[in-house]
């Protein structure tokens, strides 16, 4: 997929290249070459371009907090800042940090979790490629639901491991069919990727598919990053139903900390050893700063999380509201992180298309659904992430651009 700019010219970045008549060697790698682009960075960009030129944007496409990151957590990186903690670490990151994330899991989840089972990354996309590097051969498949958090079968295909896509559907909340999944699973399978809160669709995979999908026997990675912004029913880790599972999860999304970029992988104690390796060599351990101001963030910021939380959701229900008067689909309300995937193939074939249409001439940014996977084609993704106000102001925009379409 080229970008916008790219489409407008119409030309291909990979075939600059490869029409070039530069020897291969003088060439990017094949892998860099052909790595896809994360089309809601193509909206963001346009976006923007179009805010240089002296219009007027909405951002409902980008799935960042827009608070500031709570002040509590910032005195705690000021304080380790003074104390001098701005050397490197452990590569497994710091234990005081390691040991409160296992009494979180043991109080939110009632999980028993060793510190020396954690290591602490620079962000859990980081933290995803190690797991996949740790995990996934050359020829191996992964299990991904479709439609999907986008890097993740580009991180497998980077590391020449094979996506193998299963459908998931809107009339279900996009959850995996554990029927369908055992179907697909064969003797290269080594692992099933789950995201519960979802991004894109904001939607929970229920406990009993959960512990039917632990059952099977791939490996589950289960990314948990949106845990803690669940707004009706409770949030389950997938270590509540087996020790064979890799967690990931961090401080972005919950406490607004997507600048200081802090995850981890909780992971089987077979596997630390490898995964410590790979931290050493591709990134010497995670910010000491940002390690500090995680540990204040579990210790000091859970009022700061309940009222953003109380925010978001006051945001979902009348985003959820708007978009079902404006035509659009959910047939199953988001409960979690700050996404919803909506049908939209009542206006289109193509998301791609209607996205920028709907980018340049009513303001306002929206992921489109083929960004996320095939089976996301004719659906947008609406980001939450913004002020109440500006998500009226944006929505008021689309519905008079459908109007006059």
């Amino acid at each position: 997929m080229t970008s916008y700019q790219d489409k407008q010219r119409g030309e291909d970045p990979v075939e600059r290249f490869t029409s070039s008549d530069s020897q291969e060697s003088c060439l990017p790698t094949e892998r860099a070459r052909n790595i896809p682009s994360f089309i809601v960075m193509d909206v963001l960009e346009r976006a923007h371009e179009l805010e240089r030129q002296g219009r007027n944007i909405i951002h409902l496409e980008i799935g960042e907090p827009d608070f500031p990151t709570p002040k509590v957590i910032c005195q705690g990186a000021v304080d380790a800042i003074q104390k001098g903690y701005t050397h490197y670490t452990h590569s497994l990151g710091l234990l005081e940090l390691r040991e409160a994330l296992c009494e979180h899991y043991f109080q939110k989840y009632n999980v028993r979790i060793d510190p020396d089972r954690i290591i602490i990354t620079s962000g859990t996309s980081p933290a995803l490629f190690m797991v996949f590097s740790a995990l996934l051969n050359k020829g191996d498949e992964i299990i991904i639901s479709d439609p999907h958090y986008p890097c993740y079968p580009n991180f497998a295909e980077f590391l020449k491991a094979v996506p193998v896509f299963i459908n998931v559907y809107e009339e279900e909340g996009f959850q995996f069919r554990p029927e369908e999944v055992k179907k697909r699973i064969g003797p290269r399978t080594k692992a099933i990727i789950i995201n519960s809160p979802s991004n894109p669709t904001g939607n929970l995979l229920a406990q009993d598919r959960m512990e039917r999908l632990a059952s099977l026997r791939p490996f589950i990675i289960s990314d948990e990053i949106y845990h803690g912004l669940v707004y009706q029913e409770r949030e389950h880790s997938i270590l509540e139903f087996t020790d064979r599972a890799f967690v990931l999860n961090g401080f972005s999304k919950a406490y607004a900390m997507t600048g200081w970029r802090l995850g981890y992988v909780i992971a089987p104690p077979d596997f630390i050893r490898p995964l410590q390796k790979i931290q050493q060599n591709f990134f010497i351990s995670a910010g000491s700063v940002s390690q500090w101001a995680g540990l204040t963030a579990i210790k000091k910021a859970s009022d700061d999380v309940k009222r953003m939380k109380a925010v978001y959701n006051e945001r979902r229900k009348y985003m959820i509201k708007r978009l079902r008067e404006l035509g659009f689909g959910l047939a199953v309300e988001p409960a979690g992180a700050f996404y919803m995937l909506a049908n939209a193939k009542h206006l289109c074939k193509s998301s791609y298309e209607l996205a920028f249409e709907i980018l340049e001439k009513a303001g306002v940014g929206v992921s489109p659904g083929i960004d996320f996977g095939r089976n996301a084609e004719g659906y947008l993704r609406f980001s939450y992430a913004n002020s109440l106000e500006n998500i009226k102001e944006g929505l008021a925009r689309i519905e008079a651009f459908l109007k006059n379409r």
